[in-house]
């Protein structure tokens, strides 16, 4: 009949206990056990809705939805265990209005077919090809954020990310742009924090030569470079009011001069914003601009602190700790289950990039193959300033060991440990890095461009 609500899922318990709930809800329901029964059913007859699972054995699921998509049939909610960025962008550029994340709680399964049911069809998106991202997680809050991501990936609405200090706001950022239509376009990331109020406007819009003392040439600025992609604004709360009006102007108009300059430039540019800070608050404060915060916030993206999300720290940290070892050419370390486990009780203030530097630490000091609840002590008595006996305890090992390059491996990684932290406590500019280092800002370029030549890759993005 016309009106029934197709399941098609290769697990019958699934299938059983939403048709029930659906029944119950009064709605008509048919069940399929694999993508032939669907294709057979529709010869003869077209559902009110579809939901399908995406992956199961012979015809998966995403070969389904992408066939009815090109036919017009529909809607369709996906329902899959699988909540990573790629999965759910490529469910929704194919056409899903809905992404159900298993296990599902049944009163929300039934409250959107109800809601499908009663929207209008959903319109085209532009189709992508699905990739692989940096964002980790398989916690409630972050298969939620997938979800946004995946939904919004493709439109060309401007976002804002909000979250406290080291979430992945830039991530989320990158996921949102490599799953659009800009992806082949640049993406263009600006720490608006990190760039004195005086300098800001000029690296937003470029500047022509002669606009001020030292303007020797015509620079672009990040608009310009983002031409057709998609433009990052991090620690948008930050913003001069000022310069908030400017942008403003041309989030409105899609135009704009460089400082300087009389020629009207036209941009197309998608605004991805991100801030730690309560925009509400700072807009009753008179410290931003209301109309601003329109433009940027429609549509938000909420990251959730690691505190919010312990499940995903085993999974994080061991992630991070291979990386580690892979970028500073170390042997592979694992954790031990005890140490897994007192990672995962830790508070972590800088979220997710606390916990990245703690395991890039613990690549670099921790003794042996297998690290140990122990080793997180050495690695906390190193703010105390221990450092060295752990560093002993790892010289010790790799002696024994009969490891090569002992001293110039030992060097980068001091090098890079220092580099790194200084440049994330100074939000990626160098010159307030090196003087916290004290070092000049080119000995601090050498050393990272020497890292980058052996094959190491600096974590922070550099700013001026």
């Amino acid at each position: 009949m016309a009106e029934d609500i197709w399941i098609i899922d290769d697990d019958r318990s699934v299938r059983f206990v939403l048709a029930e709930a659906l029944r119950d809800a009064g709605l008509a329901v048919r069940e399929f056990g694999d993508v032939a029964g669907v294709r057979e059913a529709l010869r003869e007859a077209r559902p009110a809705l579809l939901l399908t699972d995406v992956r199961m054995p012979g015809e998966s699921g995403q070969v389904l939805l992408e066939e009815l998509h090109e036919r017009g049939i529909g809607p369709v909610i996906v329902m899959s265990a699988y909540t990573d960025v790629a999965t759910t962008a490529a469910a929704y550029r194919a056409g899903a209005v809905d992404y159900l994340a298993k296990p599902f709680d049944l009163d929300q399964a039934v409250a959107a077919v109800r809601r499908v049911l009663s929207d209008a069809p959903a319109a085209d998106v532009p189709v992508a090809a699905a990739g692989s991202h940096a964002l980790l997680g398989k916690s409630a809050p972050m298969r939620e954020v997938f979800r946004l991501i995946g939904r919004v990936a493709a439109s060309d609405l401007n976002v804002l990310v909000t979250g406290e200090t080291g979430t992945g706001k830039e991530l989320v950022a990158r996921a949102l742009h490599d799953e659009s239509a800009r992806r082949d376009r640049p993406f263009v990331a600006l720490n608006t924090a990190a760039i004195p109020s005086e300098l800001l406007e000029s690296e937003l819009f470029g500047h022509e030569a002669g606009a001020f003392t030292g303007a020797t040439r015509r620079v672009a600025g990040r608009f310009e470079q983002a031409e057709g992609g998609t433009l990052f604004l991090d620690e948008i709360g930050d913003m001069p009011l000022a310069l908030q009006t400017r942008l403003l102007r041309v989030l409105a108009g899609g135009e704009f001069y460089r400082v300087g300059g009389r020629e009207l430039i036209r941009c197309n540019v998608r605004i991805v914003a991100a801030t730690h800070q309560d925009l509400d608050a700072r807009v009753a404060a008179g410290q931003f601009r209301a109309d601003l915060k329109h433009r940027l916030d429609v549509v938000r993206i909420p990251l959730p602190a690691l505190r919010d999300r312990r499940g995903d720290i085993p999974l994080l940290a061991q992630h991070f700790l291979a990386v580690a070892a892979q970028e500073l050419r170390l042997p592979p370390k694992r954790f031990s289950k005890a140490a897994l486990k007192a990672i995962a009780q830790r508070d972590y203030p800088g979220n997710v990039r606390e916990l990245e530097n703690l395991c890039r630490r613990l690549a670099v000091i921790a003794a042996g193959h297998e690290i140990l609840p122990a080793d997180l002590g050495a690695s906390t008595s190193v703010a105390h300033g221990d450092w060295t006996d752990a560093l002993r305890d790892w010289a010790t090992h790799a002696l024994a060991e009969s490891e090569a390059d002992i001293h110039a491996r030992a060097r980068e990684a001091l090098d890079r440990v220092l580099l790194e932290t200084a440049l994330a406590a100074h939000a990626g500019h160098r010159q307030h890095a090196a003087v916290a280092l004290g070092v000049g800002r080119n000995t601090l370029t050498r050393k990272l461009g020497a890292s980058r030549t052996r094959g190491s890759k600096p974590r922070t993005p550099s700013k001026r």
